[in-house]
């Protein structure tokens, strides 16, 4: 029998068909995946089944998530992570989420891109790809072992993700800096790793930051050159109040009211963030790139950026950057090129490392050192599970042999009701 969950929270899904007109035309798809209450609407908004019908899956791309690192045991993610490493003095190989909350932020956003469909109905945008973690540390939320945490650790993982056949290389985090203490907007060793990346052949992904309620301070990566900077949209396609305001804001995706799985098997999260967005930014590429597998990473930009929906302001503004992502038209449109401000943004590097060729592959160059240990955080965590709420989930389950388990959903909000239960029905 089917499982569904009867929810106690107002619906929180609204269709949207055939955004930007891309799809018009397409069979209506069937209910988008995850819990009625924070159902994973944009499937239906890009009628992701067919995309997969036609082998925009995910499947030959590699993404990796720089993260608390990604739990690889729990059943949805099962034989879609490989070997990665960790940087937080663990010495695990990327598999292991260290997350110090249950919310377990790798392992949530390694979900929205490649998880099976499991108790909740949780389902990755691009099921067929494979997730490299890199475990680094970040403040507030990494439990570290008795090793050393590497201090330039984000700019390390960039290069070793780039090192190990990953495409697409997402950072849902972000470290805000201070102009009166920072020489410039993006440390050097970063912006040499981001750079070094690019000619790997790799895209690099990053939250714009969840600070859009309070000032929206300058955050690296996604200030750096190259790096795709992601804000977050409501089912609406309006810009959440938290969302970073950048004018080098490059695209917006969804990113309210996202359910995600916990490093506990069985157990599902619902959270707002850039971070879900930088994820499902990070998923969108994965599958338009496995469409497309011999495109370059600048025309695989391309295509995602020619084909946004231009929300706000026209042309690009600090809201929603160019525009939100539109993944069925990227994969369907004949379009393939467009104003990429990403790649003649950083180009001047680009030549420059061709004229030069960046060296220490896997290494942050001595003296470059990034933001001090600890000031980089997860884009949304601190938002989602500041002024959080839990809602407790019971399931009953009848079997011929009349047993009886529980599973647990935890809801998490910036704000929220007063905690409610949850009987899914099987």
């Amino acid at each position: 029998m089917s499982r569904r969950l009867r929810g106690v929270l107002a619906a929180a899904t609204v269709a949207l068909l055939a955004i930007g007109g891309s799809l018009a035309g397409a069979a209506p798809a069937s209910a988008a995946p995850g819990p009625p209450d924070a159902q994973e609407w944009w499937f239906d908004s890009w009628n992701v089944p067919a995309l997969w019908a036609v082998g925009a899956d995910g499947r030959g791309i590699t993404v990796a998530v720089v993260d608390t690192g990604v739990q690889a045991s729990i059943p949805e993610l099962a034989g879609k992570v490989l070997p990665g490493t960790d940087y937080t003095g663990n010495g695990s190989d990327g598999r292991t989420d260290f997350d110090g909350d249950d919310f377990s932020h790798g392992t949530a956003m390694a979900s929205l891109i490649v998880a099976s469909k499991g108790v909740y109905g949780i389902e990755g945008l691009a099921p067929q790809a494979k997730i490299l973690p890199i475990a680094i540390p970040l403040e507030g939320t990494i439990r570290t072992g008795a090793g050393a945490p590497n201090p330039n650790s984000t700019a390390l993982a960039v290069r070793y993700a780039a090192d190990h056949g990953a495409k697409i290389i997402s950072m849902s985090l972000g470290g805000i800096r201070n102009p009166d203490e920072d020489e410039v907007p993006c440390p050097p060793a970063l912006q040499a790793a981001v750079v070094y990346a690019l000619t790997k052949g790799s895209l690099v992904v990053a939250a714009s930051g969840n600070s859009g309620d309070s000032g929206s301070p300058v955050e690296e990566p996604g200030v750096c050159l190259g790096a795709v900077s992601v804000g977050a949209i409501d089912a609406t396609l309006a810009v959440a109040p938290y969302s970073s305001r950048h004018s080098y804001l490059t695209v917006s995706a969804p990113g309210d009211a996202i359910a995600t799985l916990s490093r506990q098997s069985g157990t599902a999260f619902v959270g707002d963030g850039t971070s879900q967005a930088t994820a499902i930014t990070s998923a969108a590429l994965a599958l338009i790139w496995s469409k497309y597998p011999t495109a370059t990473n600048k025309q695989i930009l391309s295509r995602l950026l020619s084909t946004v929906v231009d929300k706000g302001p026209k042309g690009r503004d600090p809201a929603y950057g160019i525009g939100v992502i539109n993944t069925g038209a990227a994969v369907r449109s004949g379009i393939a090129t467009a104003p990429d401000p990403v790649f003649d943004g950083v180009q001047p590097l680009l030549a420059q490392a061709a004229a030069k060729p960046i060296s220490l592959a896997g290494k942050a160059p001595a003296g470059n050192a990034q933001a001090p240990i600890g000031s980089v955080v997860v884009a949304g965590q601190a938002r989602v599970l500041g002024s959080s709420f839990y809602l407790l989930a019971a399931v009953a389950v009848a079997a011929l042999l009349a047993a009886l388990a529980f599973v647990l959903l935890a809801i998490r909000r910036r704000a929220g009701p007063a905690p409610a239960t949850l009987a899914p029905n099987l």
